[in-house]
């Protein structure tokens, strides 16, 4: 007997010593699911819930209000601005780790829900461009073209900012060819409309259904190399001006109904009224007159711009307005948002950064664009200090939990209920 019940007492023991060693694995896997959880949130879940909100614009065509005709096809086009790319001279590796991966899933989240059929970047895609040498700059390409990475129905297209081949004075060939070699030297491009069904036609095989098939030129944008527009006659000056007076020599011939012999045989442009993209916004005093919650902070609204520097001068906004005439210019450099209207109705939208190091609330814009409409509407992404205080909240409970199963503080369950109850008694 005396040996069974040594027996049973170092079984009793042993499971004695096992309960506060599953009690620990119990609280520690807890602890790493709750971590996991808060990942996955801050990480990936956060950037589904908010950009799931945006929708396209609906913009008015000829079919909605009646007309009879050809539908107008309608092109949806994302325009982001001022991404900063951190180079290897100012880049620390966990400022670069935190902010490009912020822009990589807010840009492939955006492309799995809202299916753009172009994308533009409207300049100051890396910051350390207008410096970098030949091996850090393709060490940023190459970084680029992960983060924004795309497939091949979607086309990305982008204008170069300071940032990217300097200012004027640090501005030279080699730097602008390097850049163009990467996104393409056309300053001209007319997206051809999608094929589109048309009533009362023949139909061929792929378009079940009754109607038939086109395809056209329906719509132009004018990318500009703002930061050559120095006005200053230098080669670089005087080369990108005389490319922006040969486009307004196409678009003008396009636009005349009875093509005049001076235009001869080339191919002829949508007749439409292009859109402007820029890097540099068109001059403006400051930005007194800009609203929202993203347009720039008080203290800033009111600082004169600089010309050739915050804006472009009177004189070269003057001959883009004179020489494209625009419906709409599309902007970015100032990373705050902005609309402003010149000369005879034309809007400018100032597009704010994408990047969480120039802004707490980043964003994009989606256009809706047609031969002879337009609408625009702002997608917002998640905001870097939501995403921060998500993890610190999350710090506190997890080290509040730990405390708690160590002992050394109160449960705050045990701590209410002891509460309630010395209230019930008095």
């Amino acid at each position: 007997m005396a040996a069974g019940d040594m027996a049973s007492t170092r079984l009793g023991a042993g499971r004695q010593h096992l309960r506060p060693l599953k009690r620990r694995g119990l609280v520690l896997l807890r602890l790493t699911a709750i971590v996991f959880a808060v990942l996955l949130f801050c990480e990936f879940l956060i950037y589904y819930l908010v950009i799931f909100r945006c929708s396209w614009p609906a913009v008015k065509t000829p079919a909605d209000a009646g007309g009879l005709g050809t539908p107008e096809p309608v092109l949806r086009a994302m325009f982001l601005a001022d991404t900063h790319l951190l180079g290897a001279v100012r880049g620390h590796w966990l400022d670069k780790l935190r902010r490009e991966w912020q822009m990589e899933r807010a840009f492939q989240t955006a492309l799995w829900l809202l299916q753009p059929e172009v994308v533009f970047i409207l300049g100051d895609i890396f910051d350390e461009g207008k410096w970098s040498s030949s091996q850090a700059w393709a060490d940023d390409v190459g970084r680029f073209w992960k983060i924004f990475r795309h497939p091949p129905h979607v086309q990305l297209r982008a204008v170069a900012g300071n940032h990217d081949i300097g200012f004027h004075y640090q501005m030279n060939t080699y730097k602008i060819k390097r850049f163009e070699k990467v996104f393409s030297p056309e300053r001209l491009f007319s997206w051809k409309g999608i094929n589109f069904c048309v009533p009362g036609t023949q139909s061929p095989a792929d378009c079940t259904g009754g109607p038939w098939l086109i395809s056209c030129p329906c719509l132009s944008f004018v990318m500009v190399n703002s930061v050559a527009l120095e006005g200053d006659g230098c080669d670089i000056c005087s080369g990108a001006e005389a490319e922006l007076l040969e486009i307004s020599h196409r678009l003008n011939c396009s636009r005349e109904e009875h093509r005049p012999q001076e235009c001869g045989d080339g191919q002829r442009l949508p007749a439409s009224a292009p859109i402007l993209l820029q890097h540099f916004p068109l001059y403006r005093r400051n930005d007194a007159n800009c609203s929202g919650e993203d347009a720039a902070p008080p203290d800033e609204k009111y600082t004169p711009f600089k010309e050739r520097y915050d804006a472009l001068s009177q004189e070269a906004s003057r001959k883009l307005l004179w020489w494209l005439r625009p419906r709409l210019v599309l902007s970015g450099h100032t990373h705050s948002a902005c609309e402003v209207l010149h000369g005879a109705g034309v809007l400018e939208v100032s597009v704010p950064s994408f990047s969480w190091r120039n802004r707490n609330n980043p964003s994009f814009i989606m256009g809706s664009v047609t031969p002879t409409e337009y609408a625009l509407a702002k997608c917002y992404l998640p905001c870097e200090d939501t995403v921060l205080t998500t993890y610190c909240t999350a710090a506190g409970g997890l080290m509040l939990l730990t405390l708690v199963h160590a002992g050394l503080v109160a449960s705050p369950f045990h701590f209410g209920w002891n509460m309630l109850r010395k209230f019930k008694t008095t």
